[in-house]
């Protein structure tokens, strides 16, 4: 029997200690992104996986991981400016970033506990280019609630949409064996 718990944690600790380095050298500039352009940023990540899936090799050197690793922090980003709104002039702390970070990080986690009860984690018989696909799907949504002024009818907001690609790129992380390397 996995641990899904453990392994989620492992792959958050990779996220977390990326980001807070990356806000160590960057600050919060990319706090002045709108949600539009933090979405475009996934999409052009996830784009390159489903690339490199289809191919089989980076002329770039960097590997699928990193992206993934890319999908969830920025996806969290979102979440937080969805919270925040875009700021020109930040004076958010860095403090207060980190533990918007780990808070949404923590929601993503709790959704993936309930949705695995139900739905008895179905993900771990996927293939990982499946859960890809369901990323690139997701941000064709999120697209379109955002050309939308933000406005659903019946579907879920932009926030559970971040957290499910959350979700999905930490299965796809897990499913490629990354919970069991502990080192970023």
């Amino acid at each position: 029997m996995s641990n899904t718990a453990a392994e989620f944690d492992v792959i958050i600790e990779k996220c977390s200690s990326l980001f807070l380095n990356k806000m160590k050298d960057y600050g919060t500039a990319w706090r002045i992104l709108r949600t539009t352009s933090l979405t475009d940023q996934i999409f052009i990540k996830a784009q390159r996986i489903r690339t490199l899936e289809q191919n089989g090799e980076s002329k770039v050197g960097e590997g699928i991981i990193p992206e993934y690793i890319g999908i969830i922090n920025y996806c969290v980003m979102a979440i937080i400016q969805l919270e925040l709104g875009a700021a020109m002039n930040d004076d958010t702390s860095s403090t207060t970033i980190a533990d918007l970070h780990a808070k949404y990080l923590q929601t993503a986690k709790d959704l993936m506990a309930n949705k695995n009860h139900d739905y008895g984690e179905a993900w771990r018989e996927m293939r990982v280019s499946s859960l890809t696909d369901l990323i690139l799907m997701k941000l064709l949504r999120i697209k379109s609630i955002e050309d939308n002024e933000g406005k659903t009818i019946v579907s879920e907001g932009l926030d559970a949409n971040y957290l499910d690609m959350i979700n999905y790129s930490i299965f796809a992380m897990i499913r490629m064996g990354e919970s069991e390397n502990v080192n970023v």
